[in-house]
């Protein structure tokens, strides 16, 4: 007889016979690149996000739809087990999610908050309100000139928008757009498209990172491919197995859709990312014209990383087979020297049987020692006992003094 099965697992499992190819979900091919699925995702989280639908059901669904299939293709690792095997290779339950902490509230952005600090990698996401008014063109937009940083402060969960005029010489030159932040703030640089309406629609983004003393983002676009680096998903690896984590440290790394910018007006934005602080920034656009040795020293040096990501691979098979055997004989080590003591141990036991004298006789000539020397300690005791009291007595204290009274006279 099958057994019963409550209606929460029927309905989980009619759940994932339903699913849907998360590549149906966003809308793009199976060679889409991470930056066009990327694209997908945040337009279709924009138009389902539950801020802009209210209480609508079918929309919270679709964006938690949106959002589960955006999780398996924006992993590198996850996307190929799926690829592979389906669903049934991914860990659903171990999905991480993009929070838009605007939409938190003070108690869960707390606890978000908390867990950043204990290390367990947070992944946020625009909020829906910024990217609603930009494509609405609802935005405030100041010039940025080129070479002329602007130091400022953005609220949390907020963006200032820049544009940018690049002339074909200089477009044809390399363009970079760069922000750091020195209170090691947490931001997000955004690239916009302009769209035909008027309105802007978020295209590119780079969260901040750690580098040195501040927190750093740049977009470069060069016009040849250059490489973003998403630690996100290794940062959850780490936890779980520094080794694994290591050997995927460079699968993040991966191209940028857009090498190269046309001459015109480009946007830009910088979002404050911190869960309660303002973000103190400076962002700057420079022309690469002047950097020709730094061009090439980039260009070089992610051609070794993407050599040493194709080395990590046959490395990881070298290494797994060694620690193996390393693990093997460490146990065997351990096993080793547990039964060479116990041969020891037998050893000496052997050498002790080798006398005459009978085990019970030799214990009870020790005791009898041992008893011997107790009553000697216990009579010396006693006599010193006696001789400190009889010292006490025979001796005359000062105030011992004798008086002769004549009982005749008395009175």
């Amino acid at each position: 007889m099958p057994p019963h099965r409550s209606k929460s697992e029927k309905n989980d499992g009619l759940a994932k016979h339903l699913r849907r190819d998360p590549y149906d979900v966003l809308g793009v091919s199976r060679n889409s690149t991470d930056q066009e699925i990327k694209s997908a995702y945040r337009k279709m989280a924009l138009k389902y996000h539950p801020d802009k639908n209210g209480n609508d059901p079918v929309a919270a669904d679709m964006f938690k739809e949106v959002t589960f299939s955006h999780n398996i293709l924006s992993d590198p690792d996850k996307r190929r087990q799926y690829d592979t095997a389906g669903f049934e290779a991914v860990e659903a339950d171990n999905q991480e999610m993009e929070l838009d902490l605007s939409s938190l509230g003070a108690v869960n952005t707390m606890f978000a908050a908390l867990f950043s600090k204990l290390g367990v990698p947070i992944k946020t996401t625009v909020s829906a309100t910024v990217l609603e008014e930009a494509l609405k063109g609802a935005v405030i937009i100041r010039p940025l000139l080129l070479g002329q940083p602007i130091s400022r402060k953005v609220e949390k969960q907020c963006a200032h928008f820049y544009s940018v005029s690049i002339t074909e010489e200089e477009a044809r030159d390399g363009f970079v757009c760069r922000v750091q932040s020195s209170d090691k703030s947490k931001f997000k640089l955004l690239y916009f498209d302009l769209e035909e309406t008027g309105g802007l629609s978020l295209a590119l983004q780079e969260d901040s990172s750690k580098t040195g003393k501040v927190t750093s983002a740049g977009m470069y676009f060069l016009g040849f491919p250059v490489y973003c680096l998403d630690q996100t998903g290794n940062s959850v690896s780490a936890a779980k197995d520094p080794d694994a984590a290591f050997f995927k440290k460079l699968d993040g790394f991966q191209p940028c859709e857009i090498t190269e910018l046309k001459p015109g007006t480009h946007v830009f934005a910088v979002y404050g990312d911190n869960f309660f602080k303002s973000v103190s920034y400076t962002i700057e656009a420079i022309c690469a014209a002047p950097f020709i040795e730094e061009k090439e020293n980039l260009r070089a040096v992610e051609a070794e990383i993407l050599s040493k990501r194709a080395e990590l691979s046959k490395f990881e098979t070298e290494y797994r087979e060694v620690l193996a055997q390393f693990t093997e004989m460490t146990s065997r080590y351990t096993k080793e020297m547990r039964e060479i003591d116990e041969l020891l141990k037998q050893r000496n036991e052997v050498h002790a049987s080798y006398t005459t004298i009978p085990l019970i006789k030799r214990s009870s000539s020790r005791n009898k020692s041992k008893a011997d020397s107790k009553a000697a300690k216990e009579d010396g005791e006693v006599r010193d006992g006696k001789h400190s009291t009889s010292e006490r007595t025979n001796k005359k204290k000062w105030y011992n003094i004798h008086l002769k009274v004549d009982k005749r006279n008395s009175c």
